[in-house]
């Protein structure tokens, strides 16, 4: 797949995996547009672009929004005439016990990571079966095994690589590739941002940043199984072993899990 002039949508792209992904695509020649719900962030990542000699343009939207997502489509095609690729990265996070959870915040996980990308998915869907373009899902090891207190998290990622599997079926004898992409754990804001039982955000991380895959090296990954149109990557040796280890032992998952997961700073389930 040779990039230049493609136009790529990236959801979610002000920072983390989306940001990084816009950089790598951008600097292999594709024309990119980028989306954020804040228009500081938005125009920030902007500049970053447009300094690495990128074309970019910025669409202000909720990922959780069809009326965002459908403008989305239409304002990327009135701007660039067309839609090669888009990478569904837009997503948040939660850290509760799910007694403890609010459902609004369930809800909110749910709308932005599954429906987000159900709606992106949609309305691109025309021009990416027009121009046989990709589809990337940026989903997580949490889409093949839930771990404890990230209930609403695990739900949508699961719920995103099922509508993937589905999709690719229906439209693989029609030029099209899509891409599940399921990074372990990424240094990323996602974990500083992950919502709590009463939907504020968590603020401080739980786990070492610095000891995980950077958002970078993961985008770099998109990157190269977008351009050799593979049907899934999962990444990071421990993200390998734990889909490896749940298909084959699940019984003897769940105590690994638990265990893991209990060691977390505060973590809530000690």
């Amino acid at each position: 797949m040779k990039l230049k002039d493609k136009v790529v949508i990236v959801t979610g792209a002000t920072s983390g995996i989306g940001e990084a992904c816009a950089l790598v695509f951008g600097k292999a020649g594709a024309k990119i547009v980028i989306t954020g719900r804040s228009q500081v962030k938005l125009d920030k990542s902007l500049v970053l672009l447009r300094k690495s000699g990128i074309e970019a343009y910025g669409i202000l939207a909720d990922a959780g929004s069809e009326v965002d997502n459908k403008y989305m489509a239409e304002d990327t095609v009135r701007h660039y005439g067309r839609i090669d690729i888009l990478i569904n990265n837009a997503g948040i996070s939660m850290r509760a016990l799910f007694e403890d959870l609010d459902m609004e915040v369930f809800r909110k996980v749910m709308d932005t990571n599954f429906w987000g990308t159900v709606y992106a998915t949609k309305y691109c869907l025309p021009q990416i079966l027009k121009n046989k373009g990709s589809i990337v899902g940026v989903s997580s090891i949490n889409g093949y095994r839930g771990t404890p207190a990230r209930t609403a998290y695990t739900a949508s990622k699961y719920a995103m690589n099922g509508f993937f599997e589905s999709l690719r079926t229906e439209v693989m004898k029609r030029g099209v590739h899509v891409l599940v992409a399921c990074p372990g754990f990424t240094s990323s804001n996602i974990r500083n941002n992950a919502l709590t039982a009463d939907g504020s955000v968590q603020g401080e991380s739980p786990r070492e940043e610095e000891k995980m895959m950077t958002s970078e090296e993961v985008a770099q990954e998109i990157f190269n199984a977008t351009v050799k149109r593979k049907r899934d990557i999962v990444l990071t040796r421990q993200g390998k072993l734990a889909v490896f280890l749940n298909k084959w032992m699940p019984g003897v998952m769940d105590g690994i899990v638990y265990n893991h997961m209990a060691k977390e700073k505060d973590s809530p389930f000690k």
